[in-house]
């Protein structure tokens, strides 16, 4: 980890933060985990056992392979280290094994492939303007940025392959990257039925739209094209590309470029990363894993205010009175659907209300971000076209 380190006077602050976040991943390997367990023991399975071409038409178990080709290698690779752990997960036909060995496995080759996103946070850090710089070190952007990326709450609860992507969303690096560098990427065998081709065409123009117009106008700068690739993520997640509640990341970590250096995107990724991040407590449902996803949360979003409110002291405030109340509501919605609905008559008979409660609060907050999002984009294509004349 020292290689990665950007001194600050003497110490080697980020070294610190990627440490103590990959310890506290380590902290967290006996805690609950969910079908993706399987999910991934059987793709391992899959992989390395059989040809390429019966990959995506193995249906011994229902959680079939159904991730692009660049994730079904990495399993490929991953298959051949997990023979060494226990040979019995690679199994196709052992269906929902489990065994400590198995769980080692899995936890360890997420937090060790964690060293390549790292590696893209500690790059994505050395393009942030340093002009605004405060005099402590928690007031840097640098040092808030790797906060934001290195403990986000989302990435401490769910699987992580996204340093790849983050790498190509260095701001260094966009205007050499491709417009489709694995943010709305999908697989070629997955089925959506009930989803029609017009309305499938009515949403990917949704999503494109605003890329298209900007590269049109060619924004200022690689963050202009950097904007529009969040936008897209987005939209792709509203939209229904990507039915996983973990994707709505895809748009929060290359948001949180963004937010430390404006004051209107800093206020975009804080309604999303909060309500995003929300949105995916029910992944973790289970009664010992309760005070730990609360307390990870409230710790990050707390440092996420207070961090960029410090940041932008000088401008207006981050918030207006409706954000504000907003945010304030998932605190309620929390007590509302965690400690009050389990003791009353409707549990058993709509046990799905908690759940549609979270869905639909975490959707209004995520659509506004969107709106917002969107309006920046348009408005600055146009700003950077009327400049340009």
């Amino acid at each position: 980890m020292a290689a990665f380190g950007l001194a600050a006077g003497s110490g080697h602050w980020f070294s610190a933060l990627a440490l103590g976040v990959t310890l506290l991943k380590c902290l967290l390997i006996p805690t609950y985990h969910s079908t993706d367990f399987e999910v991934h023991r059987n793709w391992l399975a899959i992989t390395h056992n059989l040809p390429i071409s019966q990959w995506y038409y193995e249906a011994t178990s229902e959680w079939t392979l159904d991730y692009p080709p660049f994730f079904a290698w990495f399993e490929y690779a991953l298959s051949h280290i997990a023979k060494y752990f226990d040979q019995e997960m690679l199994d196709i036909h052992n269906l929902n094994y489990y065994s400590s060995r198995t769980l080692l496995f899995q936890r360890f080759s997420v937090i060790l492939t964690d060293a390549l996103f790292v590696y893209a946070v500690h790059e994505c850090c050395k393009c942030i303007d340093g002009k605004r710089t405060g005099k402590d070190l928690t007031e840097k952007p640098k040092f808030v940025l790797s906060v934001l990326l290195l403990w986000n709450f989302g990435l401490l609860i769910v699987d992580r392959i996204l340093g790849l992507e983050l790498k190509l969303l260095d701001p260094s690096q966009i205007p050499r990257a491709s417009m489709t560098s694995g943010l709305v990427q999908q697989s070629q065998h997955t089925v959506l039925p009930s989803v029609s081709p017009s309305a499938t065409l009515i949403c990917t123009l949704i999503a494109i739209l605003p890329s298209v117009f900007c590269l049109w106008f060619k924004p200022q700068g690689p963050r202009g094209f950097l904007r529009c690739l969040v936008l897209c993520a987005l939209s792709s997640f509203m939209f229904g590309w990507h039915v996983h509640e973990k994707a709505i990341l895809l748009a929060i970590l290359p948001m949180s470029l963004l937010a430390v250096e404006k004051a209107g995107d800093a206020t975009i990724f804080l309604i999303l990363t909060t309500t995003g991040h929300y949105s995916l407590f029910p992944l973790l449902f289970t009664a010992p894993e309760l005070p730990i996803k609360i307390l990870l949360m409230s710790l990050f979003t707390v440092y996420s205010i207070s961090s960029l409110r410090t940041l932008f002291r000088k401008e207006k405030p981050l918030f207006n009175w409706m954000e504000t109340l907003y945010l304030l509501g998932l605190g309620p919605l929390e007590v509302c659907c965690e400690f009050l609905f389990p003791f009353t008559s409707w549990k058993l008979k709509y046990p799905f209300i908690p759940l549609l409660l979270t869905s639909v609060y975490c959707a209004v907050g995520i659509t506004y971000a969107w709106i917002r999002l969107y309006a920046s984009v348009l408005t600055g294509c146009l700003v950077s076209k009327t400049k340009k004349h």
